[in-house]
């Protein structure tokens, strides 16, 4: 059984400068990225690339239609490199446009056309939250489903991956804090996946450990402390993303995507919203398994006892951005019933790394909670 694998190459650089210079930048590369963060760091190196400005073809998470949209404005085969500069948005769209022959966004996440890599894919994340710069995972809403699909193929691997923590600098706070408890998310629910093991634990523990003192810290100290740490968070986030890249996440994300997909909830604030309640079952269900290692480590660093690490973990992400009820996105009580059955029908990729099976009744149960 394989254990472990990291195919994308690590680097990282004070500057995008520095990383500009480093691989050479030319006009075979095309660069997807956004105006907030060309205009600082890459509009005054006159760099030859051809420059996608992604918010120009649609606000928010990457959608079937936005993706189709730029397709029609480039032709993806006079370039040999894709360049994501940029979050979970430019990375999941940049991902598809390495491949071969992709003209249509849906297509692709229904595998109606060949998964095949064409071109290099290098990746410069922007926030410290998806870790997607080292997973081989596509997410994008399909609007016609009304839900999010996810897209997993080695294909979608980036061939190098940058980290350069000045382009965390400029990111808002709200931004940061939803990015960085995705990361968290990323992080617990790789450590009880089924396909744990020693080695994915160890990233596991490392992202835990220094997610859990930066949010302690913020909360002390205020929001500006994040910008002591970027650096520290940038390496956190990408810990747990090589973790959860080999064994996968679970129940959080799933319950997650149909808020998302029907209401437009950003990724990170959509998991925060489940990711207690659906460890609070988990912990129900089955407190003697590999739960018990990450609540220890957990109410260590929280300083609290097993039995109320997740009141405790609340707290602490409270005092950072507050938990929404989840009508106050728009949810109807009809939608419960509809969302608990999407998941069901479209997460199955995903439930498969429960760490305990949920039922429907319990899945159901959640969102009733949660409303």
């Amino acid at each position: 059984m394989q254990l472990f694998k990291l195919k994308t190459r690590l680097s990282k650089f004070d500057r995008f400068a520095d990383f500009a210079r480093e691989f050479n930048l030319s006009k075979e590369d095309l660069v997807i990225t956004n105006e907030f963060l060309y205009n600082p760091y890459m509009r005054e190196l006159n760099l030859p690339c051809q420059f996608i400005m992604q918010e120009r073809y649609g606000q928010g998470e990457p959608s079937d239609e936005m993706i189709t949209r730029i397709l029609a404005d480039i032709k993806l085969e006079e370039y040999t490199r894709v360049i994501a500069v940029g979050g979970g948005t430019v990375i999941d769209i940049s991902k598809l446009f390495a491949l071969r022959d992709i003209t249509n966004a849906t297509e692709a996440f229904e595998r109606k056309l060949p998964i095949e890599k064409a071109r290099q894919l290098i990746i410069l994340p922007t926030t410290c939250g998806t870790g997607s710069e080292v997973t081989n995972i596509s997410i994008a809403e399909i609007k016609s489903r009304h839900t999010k699909m996810g897209l997993a193929d080695d294909a979608l691997l980036a061939d190098d991956a940058i980290l350069i923590p000045e382009l965390l600098r400029g990111l808002p706070y709200k931004f940061y804090v939803y990015s960085s408890i995705d990361a968290l998310i990323h992080a617990v629910e790789s450590y009880v996946s089924p396909k744990s093991n020693p080695y994915t634990r160890a990233y596991c523990k490392a992202a835990i450990e220094t997610i859990i003192d930066v949010f302690k810290n913020i909360a002390a100290q205020g929001p500006d402390y994040r910008l002591e740490r970027l650096e520290e968070m940038l390496i956190a986030s990408n810990q747990a993303g090589i973790a959860f890249g080999n064994t996968g996440v679970g129940a959080v994300h799933a319950l997650s995507y149909p808020l998302g997909g029907n209401y437009h909830v950003p990724h990170g604030e959509a998991n925060y919203q489940f990711f207690t309640e659906v460890f609070k079952l988990y912990y129900q269900k089955n407190p003697h398994g590999i739960i018990r290692e990450v609540n220890t480590l957990l109410a260590a660093l929280l300083a609290t006892d097993t039995e109320h690490v997740y009141e405790e973990l609340d707290h602490l992400l409270g005092k950072l951005l507050s938990k929404n009820p989840l009508h106050t996105y728009g949810m109807k009580p009809e939608d419960i019933d509809g969302f608990t059955d999407n998941v069901l029908q479209t997460q199955q990729r995903l439930l498969a790394n429960n760490y305990t099976e949920i039922t429907k009744e319990e899945i159901r149960n959640i969102y009733n909670t949660l409303y």
